[in-house]
């Protein structure tokens, strides 16, 4: 897996109109895992696309009322069947982290890639999830000498109060963190 012009080469690239400028390249040094499945629990569907393009239908499914208005994005989804999509280039913010801190730094979206995997944060992951999450993760500290294993969190650790992703269910062993 390889990255060019900011972008993994060879998978699905569907721009996110949620996205800016990132205030430093040279600052980024974070990577943020998450989970989401739309609607709530289901796999598969075109919702995690439609909400991160801006084109999620209020009237699809009742809890889409209440998130259909965001401006949220990441950078990548990681799908059940190990499908990769991009949503922002990595030179850019993506709207993924919200209000958020990681060891006393504020706006983690300014130094940050975010990941989601297609999930929930009560049911395990699949194998080739986690298998893809490491190539991009190799990629990533190849093409960015910024990043380094040691630099990677949950959405739970940089924004505690609010969320709970990618949970418990969530094999942080297999993911080399740099830690041991």
């Amino acid at each position: 897996m390889k990255i060019k012009n900011h972008r993994l080469e060879g998978i699905r690239f569907i721009e996110s109109p949620n996205q800016d400028h990132r205030p430093l390249l040279e600052d980024l040094d974070l990577i943020v895992i998450h989970c989401i499945s739309l609607p709530p629990g289901q796999f598969g569907t075109e919702g995690i696309i439609e909400l991160f393009t801006n084109r999620l239908d209020p009237e699809e499914h009742p809890y889409y009322q209440g998130i259909a208005s965001l401006k949220v994005s990441s950078h990548l989804v990681i799908r059940r069947d190990g499908e990769i999509i991009q949503f922002v280039p990595f030179d850019r913010r993506a709207f993924h982290a919200g209000i958020s801190s990681y060891q006393g730094r504020e706006a983690c979206n300014d130094f940050s890639i975010g990941i989601e995997l297609e999930g929930t944060d009560d049911r395990g992951y699949e194998a080739i999830q986690y298998d893809q999450l490491n190539l991009v993760i190799d990629a990533l500290m190849t093409t960015y000498p910024t990043l380094s294993r040691s630099r990677m969190a949950g959405h739970q650790e940089i924004a505690p109060l609010r969320k709970t992703d990618p949970g418990p269910f969530f094999e942080w062993h297999r993911i080399d963190r740099g830690d041991g």
